[in-house]
């Protein structure tokens, strides 16, 4: 392997514990820290005409890496900036660095008065990795801004730009996530420019469409509201399941959701408890599914559900909870266990390994699907782990 930077602050190569928002990982083989665009593509280049493994880390925060680390190349994504392509007709274009600090681009978009992310306000990790996770929340998707991205394509080592219609954008995933190798080098977005759109300058969020926030707000969906206002009620219902990066809050140490949400069959869908959340949606592949408990359901436990094409997206969480797993439940001896505010969110409870963290998601893949027969599927990165 080629000889490679280390953290310039320690002058050693750090576990990935260090670098990860859930707090486990074992140290890479080799570890380079790129600043700047030059050293980022210059680097990953390098990595790849090496033969040896590599991995692309941003803000560490939907990742979980084994405890013996990585045998290849890290390469740490740390540059920054946000500049303005355009802006005509109510419109603004920006190009944001991939190291750039998502919430920290959210921030900056709320206080000129920019509107089309602001409900995806809290959520940790760095821009270049949005679009790879299509990261979404309270109604918005990043789907819905996006322009395209800047992407160093590994198969043939150019710099390309793919647009929207070209990175198969689907809940939680891209062909980014899917397969395609490389690394995303900036992110362009258009944004609504609303400093002016009531008519006294208040700047005004894109139509409230997640019920939760509309209630939070007490306004009604669809209603609009100013994007700082939104962007505090955002970050409040984040906080209280233990969502957005807290020191000071334990739940807080994890990577998120753990699981996605379901999608699966109408007709599977209909063989789940009444009062299971479903939400409709537009025709997908669905997500796997086990078939029932023996003895199966009673047919008034059956709700009606229009016949069709489309598929239902169940809730994660109360499968979970259902499933007899509730908030802050551990696996005995376990430095891992479920958030206290949040059935969806795995935390590292204090000195917890990779190996915890896989044994309690492992029992939660299981006990949902012996319950409800719907095998979850993880959210994170899993590096030289697997469920």
């Amino acid at each position: 392997m080629t000889d490679s930077a280390t953290d310039a602050s320690t002058d050693r190569i750090p576990a990935l514990a260090e670098l990860t928002t859930i707090r486990v990982g074992g140290a890479p083989a080799a570890f380079v820290p790129a600043d700047d665009r030059d050293t980022l593509v210059r680097a990953v280049r390098d990595a790849v005409t090496s033969g040896e493994d590599w991995l692309v880390l941003g803000g560490g925060s939907n990742l979980v890496v084994a405890d013996d680390g990585f045998d290849g190349t890290v390469v740490h994504v740390r540059t920054r900036g946000v500049e303005r392509l355009s802006a005509s007709d109510g419109r603004i274009r920006i190009r944001v660095q991939a190291g750039e600090p998502w919430d920290d681009l959210v921030a900056l978009t709320v206080r000129n008065g920019w509107s089309g992310i602001e409900a995806l306000s809290g959520i940790p990790g760095s821009t270049g990795a949005a679009p790879v996770q299509n990261i979404g929340a309270y109604g918005q998707e990043l789907e819905s801004a996006l322009v395209g991205v800047e992407f160093l394509d590994e198969e043939t080592g150019d710099v390309v730009y793919l647009r929207r219609d070209e990175l198969g954008l689907g809940y939680r995933t891209s062909v980014l996530k899917r397969g395609r190798r490389g690394v995303v080098l900036s992110v362009d977005l258009e944004l609504e420019d609303t400093t002016a759109s009531d008519g006294v300058g208040a700047p005004l969020s894109a139509p409230v469409a997640y019920a939760q926030l509309a209630d939070a707000l007490a306004v009604p969906l669809g209603a609009r509201v100013p994007v700082a206002e939104l962007r505090r009620a955002v970050l409040a219902l984040r906080s209280s399941k233990g969502m957005v990066l807290d020191p000071a809050d334990p739940d807080s140490v994890s990577s998120g959701s753990f699981f996605t949400n379901p999608i699966v069959s109408e007709s599977f869908a209909r063989s789940l408890p009444r009062n299971a959340p479903r939400w409709p949606q537009e025709p997908a592949e669905p997500d796997a599914v086990i078939g029932l408990p023996p003895g199966g359901l009673h047919p008034l436990d059956v709700p009606p559900l229009a016949t069709g094409e489309y598929t239902v997206k169940l809730s994660a969480a109360w499968l979970i909870e259902n499933a007899g797993i509730h908030r802050g439940f551990a696996l005995p001896g376990s430095g891992a266990g479920i958030s206290s505010k949040h059935t969806l969110a795995i935390v590292n409870r204090g000195g917890g390994t990779a190996a915890d963290v896989v044994q309690l998601a492992d029992f939660i893949q299981s006990r949902v699907q012996a319950e409800f027969g719907v095998l979850l599927q993880p959210e994170p990165v899993m590096v030289g782990i697997s469920l």
